[in-house]
């Protein structure tokens, strides 16, 4: 199993104590935000809202929050503007690390990111220095509950999907073409499947092993980046082996 992946599945069992402390509604209000800024405030036309509404009702967002979210976006509330910037370069151990931001305050932003990544001895790279060695695909989680691998399997792939991951161990992962998301989303919808999200992300087309001293290390700067306000999603290329994975999940 990636240790990518595997980490993966920990940061959702951690989730529960970002949502307490109103983090994750912060990137969902701010997502939210963009995607009606983008593409209008009708979630049946504009796919990325749509997304984003349902991924901040499946973290029990009040609607009240969601619908804020969506006219400060129109501009039919004030509210500071916010623009998305993508951050790379190398962390510990010379791992690629992309860093995915929604900011009001650029400077600010940069400064702070650039602060972690030099205080673990990493370095943050020019437009275009990692990006390439990442797949960005669509990733739909089918909660497992009630199906088998061969129903999702074959209602994914009917539907134009790439490929079905069984790691996690509460959802099947459908990958699709970044294009494909929303129709595939859709189509299992249809299918009567549960969906749990529905998202983009950036799969490393190799990886790095660490150690377990290594893992730890990188680990807590990766922490440090994700707490950051602005930080919306982090990507990185490390795999860590299994039982070290265990041990520094437990």
């Amino acid at each position: 199993m990636s240790g990518h992946s595997k980490w993966a599945t920990i940061k959702r069992k951690k989730g529960a104590k970002d949502a307490a402390r109103g983090k994750v509604f912060t990137r969902f209000i701010r997502e939210i935000t963009i995607a009606a800024r983008m593409g209008g405030g009708d979630p049946g036309g504009n796919p990325r809202l749509r997304t984003a509404i349902a991924a901040a009702k499946g973290a029990n967002m009040p609607n009240d929050n969601i619908d804020r979210a969506i006219k400060k976006g129109t501009g039919e509330l004030e509210g500071t503007t916010i623009e998305e910037i993508i951050y790379e370069g190398y962390g510990p151990m010379g791992v690629a690390i992309l860093v995915e931001v929604a900011t009001d305050n650029r400077n600010r932003t940069a400064s702070e990111i650039r602060h972690l990544f030099t205080k673990f001895g990493g370095n943050l790279g020019a437009v275009g220095s990692v990006v390439w060695m990442f797949d960005e695909k669509g990733v739909i989680g089918v909660d497992r509950k009630g199906v088998t691998e061969e129903q999702v399997l074959e209602a994914a792939l009917e539907a134009g999907a790439e490929d079905v991951d069984t790691e996690p161990e509460d959802r099947f992962r459908v990958i699709t073409a970044p294009d494909a998301l929303h129709s595939v989303s859709g189509a299992l919808e249809r299918q009567k499947l549960q969906i749990i999200e529905a998202t983009h992300d950036r799969i490393p087309k190799t990886t790095k092993m660490l150690s377990e001293n290594e893992a730890e290390r990188f680990l807590k700067f990766y922490e440090l980046i994700e707490e950051q306000d602005d930080v919306q999603r982090v990507f990185a290329n490390f795999e860590i082996p299994d039982a070290v994975m265990e041990k520094l999940g437990s």
